[in-house]
């Protein structure tokens, strides 16, 4: 062999030595990129989410919001730092959404700033965990198997939303309230059903800007569903509207007491005389209208009831419920016994006697109750004073209404955020109501965000159930909500604490039409335990797989 030959071969015996030192290097500069990539689609996925929702309102993004998630979740170097980056966009959507949680815990529980900013954020990284759960279920079977996202995102997204418990019970669905074409599947699916129909729409769209041969199936699988949802709801709409129609109707009447939480006769008996005075004044004005029931807001009556309270006081008792009016009322008060107190609702009928009672059945954590107190009954007592101490209700109850022509009624009353809680409504949904009333106070949380989430929430609940729905809340937003989910007529929600304003009153006339009656009421989340099924299988088909694994 001649040195012309030799000298070109240990040239590129050295090249290729040093070839992976290269690699190696060129590896390690790509990972701060591919972190600041990452963690930048991260903030922006969860961005869009947020500003998708109320009170931000633009809800087009959210068609697209999971995109840049998709991306992360894809191409992260790591299972593992996709997880991760995934819990970022999680904790920023429920982070930016959730914003008023700082002042409810410094106004309210009395925290320094730092304090509640600090357990905001643990707030927002505990329900971050729905987004890392997603991201491992679909990088767990992406590694092995080739499923389009257009089949993937729904199914995890629709999965991670049933396993992971909630502190307030919310879904991505919230922020399509404001579209009612888009929501009437959820007397199929429920609110997740509706989670998962965005979800399907960000699948295709990122299938359709990574796939090649699969892009256009992706797409047109999309845009089947998403037609077929939007003809279901035309198709729905277009059915209650005609009922709602020829159906019988009722005018309710809601008192408004704007009163501060704080402020309120119950905790301060100087102030009871003049706040019952202002309910019983705004009640008189409902029935001069034609107001054929009254309702008033959450503990609005400024006096707790013993539990054996059978009829109203006596024209000379300050507590007389009722003074110059004689319409129906539906009352929010405190009724206790010795051993307990409860949050409830009573009827008081025409002749002044109470015709029905429902008790809260699902206490707000911290504030009527101290999670884990079953199994630490001394836990409420190293907690500042008004931590816990309530009693749930035992069973939901309709209030039997008979109003002046001698027609009977069912109202299903729920108290607080127990309208946001479908298994709740499915179990009121089983006693028929014909209409559904939401007695609660959101002046705890101001008149900015949390307000219109409340109530955009709550439109779900109606059309689950494809009845009216009546929310009387204490500052606002009161509102009267059709069988379709559309909010007919509401109030402003206002803001006790800063901007006092006094009482006030609205009145509105919704169909009576019996609920309870639909798939979602009879079957409850099955399409969700499918979805959970379908992601099972996926699961154990990847596990399985011998195809060689991603990272």
């Amino acid at each position: 062999m001649t040195r012309r030959n030799i000298k070109p071969r240990r040239a590129a015996r050295r090249r290729a030595a040093r070839t992976p030192q290269l690699e190696v290097v060129r590896s390690v500069d790509r990972r701060p990129r591919e972190l600041a990539t990452g963690l930048a689609l991260s903030a922006l996925s969860g961005s869009l989410w947020f500003l998708s929702c109320t009170p931000f309102d633009l809800s087009a993004l959210s068609w697209v919001a999971m995109v840049p998630a998709l991306f992360v979740i894809d191409r992260a170097s790591t299972r593992l730092r996709a997880c991760l980056l995934c819990w970022l966009v999680g904790a920023v959507g429920v982070g930016g959404g959730f914003y008023w949680m700082v002042e409810l815990l410094r106004r309210f529980a009395g925290l320094s700033l730092p304090l509640a900013v600090l357990l905001y954020l643990v707030f927002c990284a505990y329900h971050g965990i729905i987004f890392l759960l997603f991201a491992w279920m679909v990088r767990t079977i992406r590694r092995r198997t080739s499923y389009p996202m257009v089949l993937l995102a729904p199914l995890t997204m629709a999965t991670s939303e049933l396993l992971v418990p909630m502190l307030f019970p919310f879904h991505l669905a919230i922020v399509q309230a404001w579209h009612p074409l888009v929501i009437q599947i959820a007397d199929l699916a429920g609110p997740i059903g509706v989670t998962a129909l965005l979800l399907v729409v960000n699948g295709a769209v990122y299938d359709l800007l990574t796939l090649r041969r699969k892009a256009l199936a992706s797409a047109v699988a999309a845009t089947v569903i998403l037609v077929a949802a939007l003809l279901y709801g035309n198709f729905r709409m277009r059915h209650f509207d005609r009922l709602s129609a020829a159906s019988p109707k009722l005018t309710i009447g809601v008192v408004q007491p704007n009163v501060a939480y704080n402020q309120k006769g119950l905790y301060h008996p100087e102030e009871a005389s003049g706040q019952l005075a202002a309910l019983q004044e705004q009640s008189r004005k409902l029935e001069n209208s034609g107001a054929q029931v009254i309702v008033w807001t959450e503990t609005a009556y400024p006096y707790s009831l013993p539990r054996d309270f059978r009829a109203d006081f006596p024209e000379s008792d300050p507590r007389r419920i009722r003074r110059g009016f004689t319409t129906p009322t539906v009352v929010g008060v405190l009724t206790e016994s010795d051993a307990a107190l409860y949050n409830s609702a009573l009827l008081i009928d025409r002749e002044g006697q109470q015709a029905g009672r429902y008790d809260k059945m699902v206490l707000l954590p911290f504030g009527e109750r101290v999670p884990g107190e079953e199994y630490f009954p001394g836990l409420s007592n190293i907690l500042p004073k008004g931590f816990g101490g309530f009693t749930a209700g035992k069973e939901p109850t309709v209030l039997p209404l008979r109003t002046a022509d001698g027609s009977s009624w069912r109202l299903g009353a729920v108290i607080c955020y127990e309208d946001i809680i479908p298994s709740l409504l499915r179990g009121l949904g089983a006693l028929h109501p014909h209409l559904l009333l939401n007695l609660t106070n959101d002046s705890w949380y101001g008149a900015r965000a949390e307000p219109w989430q409340h109530l955009a929430l709550a439109v779900f609940g109606s059309v689950e159930q494809r009845t009216g729905m009546v929310r009387a809340v204490n500052s606002g937003i009161s509102a009267f909500i059709d069988a379709n989910g559309r909010v007919v007529h509401k109030t402003e929600a206002v803001d006790p604490y800063f901007d006092p304003r006094p009482a006030e009153s609205t009145l509105a006339t919704l169909p009576l039409l019996e609920g309870g009656r639909t798939v979602y009421a009879k079957v409850g989340d099955l399409f969700t335990y499918l979805c959970a099924l379908g992601t099972t299988f996926l699961l154990g088909r990847a596990v399985l797989s011998s195809a060689s694994p991603r990272p």
